[in-house]
């Protein structure tokens, strides 16, 4: 068996801290000779007791004096230490990591602190889970099939099922668009009919803190007469004031082209040496496009209050509403020379006023439009009139600007983001207002009291703007609008004598030219609704396009027309 472990004896200093002041005085010590003690009071730092890391073996190292005390290489009372010292070899041999911690850390120009860079890598990760959450949100929504393959926009269909009889003439891209350019002289007014009512301008001091309910008007009709259904326009065409006839709803769909992006259409008839752009009855037209064009798809579902066609019909019922709710009801009017033309005797009918006017296309060529005027109100003694439409917000989430909190403190935002997300909306309500050559257009910001109910809604402000300061500030140029229209004008006026239809490209930036029966969209034609690939195809290079064409209903047109 082992002998035992001696402690041996440990001296007590009566004196203070430590080992007595020599050996002697405690007796003798078994402490070896060179085993150091450093005094030290309370306020010194503590430094290494030990240092394990330490190789002294090394002569390529500087040494450092405050490392002696740590050197035992010389103490004869470890015989055996230097042998072991001079064979040990540390496994690693990397050195320590340096301490980031003491008053040398302070002085380091790092960027920021280790728990500074840690709180920003939380922030990042929070950052990509809200995105994969919202990238979710819409991958759900955009699926109205749970079985269905992702999609990551919509993809939309023709306004109008293309039959195999149609016989397709032309088809025009609309990169030509930006280049046409025409100028027309002043129009002149042929005739104006109907009645206006005031405008009330308490409602321009209405902000989202006093908001007014949008009022229901059942009782007043509105009208959406096409050209030839124009009992006006077609005494002005046996009277041959004009060889075009058209009214400010088709024209403008024309001179905006560029900026839509869902399908729409539009029949022309060429009847001897006149031509007549009409819309089909329940067409597109009648109603407004809403986020037609966002970045964010709409639900795909039609039954859903926030697809693309319930919002267009509820965009269609709230404009007509606000257009009525601004005015002064008190049957105080402006009445023209004729009474509405569309308008049965006795019946109650919106504040509208139609204006019939010409404008001058070439030597021989005219055109007349039937340009609406919603409202009236004097200014400085001076009559003039206005235009009534109302942008309607269905869910901030979509927009990502809640109408209510920015309306008051940043309108541009708001107003810029419509421009976003409704180009060619506001680019077809500026174009009508200056065709009518209305003094102001009132825009109204109407929004649901609740977004997931579209019934009710409340009127949060009214903005005026003239509509030549607007169309410049939305970049939409007068001449190049007519330069759009005299193209298609002089393009259908190449055609024989028919009826032919223009139908915007649902997924690619073109229209095409169609040659229809006669009763085409007549009461008595019966059009079979036929499956995409059965539907008459453009050539080769346009049904491959249309094959790989997604995401957009309607992108931008392009026409290729001699202007």
């Amino acid at each position: 068996m082992g002998k035992a472990f001696d402690v041996g004896a440990v001296p007590f200093n009566s004196d203070g801290w430590g080992p007595p002041e020599t050996a002697a005085a405690g007796g003798s010590s078994n402490l070896p000779l060179n085993v150091p003690f450093a005094p030290f009071s309370r306020s010194d730092k503590l430094g290494r007791i030990a240092d394990w890391t330490r190789n002294f073996n090394n002569p390529t190292r500087s040494k450092n004096p405050a490392d002696s005390v740590f050197d035992f290489t010389n103490d004869d009372s470890f015989p055996a230490s230097a042998d072991d010292d001079a064979s040990f070899r540390l496994v690693d041999g990397k050195p320590p990591p340096r301490p980031k911690f003491g008053p040398k850390w302070r002085f380091q120009q790092q960027r920021q602190l280790p728990q500074r860079r840690d709180e920003e890598v939380e922030a990042r990760k929070r950052e990509q889970e809200k995105e994969r959450a919202r990238r979710d949100r819409l991958y759900h929504m955009n699926r109205s099939n749970p079985n269905a393959p992702r999609r990551e926009a919509a993809v939309f269909k023709s306004s109008v099922d293309i039959q195999p009889e149609w016989n397709m003439h032309d088809q025009i891209p609309f990169s030509t668009f930006s280049k046409l350019s025409f100028t027309v002289p002043e129009p002149e007014d042929l005739l104006l009919c109907g009645a206006l009512e005031y405008y009330d301008r308490t409602y321009d001091r209405i902000t989202p803190k006093n908001e007014r309910r949008l009022e229901r008007f059942k009782n007043r009709n509105f009208f959406k007469v096409t050209t030839t259904d124009d009992p006006v326009i077609r005494r002005l065409a046996n009277e041959d004031k004009a060889t075009v006839f058209a009214t400010d709803t088709i024209l403008s769909t024309l001179m905006c082209a560029p900026r839509s992006v869902y399908s729409w259409d539009i029949v022309v008839q060429r009847v001897g040496n006149k031509l007549f752009f009409d819309k089909r009855d329940g067409s597109q037209l009648d109603l407004l496009s809403v986020h037609e064009t966002s970045q964010e798809p709409l639900p795909e579902a039609k039954d859903d209050i926030n697809s693309a066609h319930s919002l267009s019909v509820e965009a269609a019922y709230i404009n007509q509403n606000f257009s009525q709710q601004v005015l002064i009801r008190d049957g105080n009017k402006v009445i023209f020379d004729e009474a509405n033309p569309f308008a049965n005797e006795g019946e109650e009918v919106a504040s509208v006023a139609y204006r019939y006017r010409r404008w001058k296309l070439d030597d021989d060529m005219y055109l007349v439009a039937r340009c609406e005027v919603h409202s009236v109100v004097d200014v400085n003694k001076q009559r003039s009139f206005l235009t009534l439409n109302a942008l309607n917000e269905f869910d901030p989430k979509y927009s990502g600007v809640d109408w209510r909190q920015k309306l008051e403190t940043q309108r541009g935002a708001v107003l810029a983001t419509e421009l976003k997300n409704n180009a060619n909306k506001l680019a077809k309500w500026t174009a009508q207002a200056l065709l009518a050559s209305a003094d102001m257009m009132k825009l109204g910001y109407v929004s649901r009291i609740h977004p997931r109910d579209h019934f009710n809604h409340v009127i949060l402000a009214v903005v005026g703007y003239k509509p030549r300061d607007f169309a410049a500030q939305i970049n939409l140029n007068t001449a190049n609008m007519w330069g759009i229209v005299k193209s298609i004008v002089d393009l259908c006026m190449k055609l024989n004598e028919g009826k032919y239809v223009l139908v915007k490209d649902p997924s690619k930036p073109q229209v095409r030219i169609y040659e229809v029966p006669a009763d085409a969209f007549e009461n008595d034609y019966v059009e079979e609704p036929l499956p995409e690939d059965e539907q008459a195809q453009p050539p080769a290079e346009g049904t491959e396009e249309a094959e790989t064409g997604t995401t957009n209903d309607v992108e931008d047109k392009q026409i290729d027309v001699q202007a």
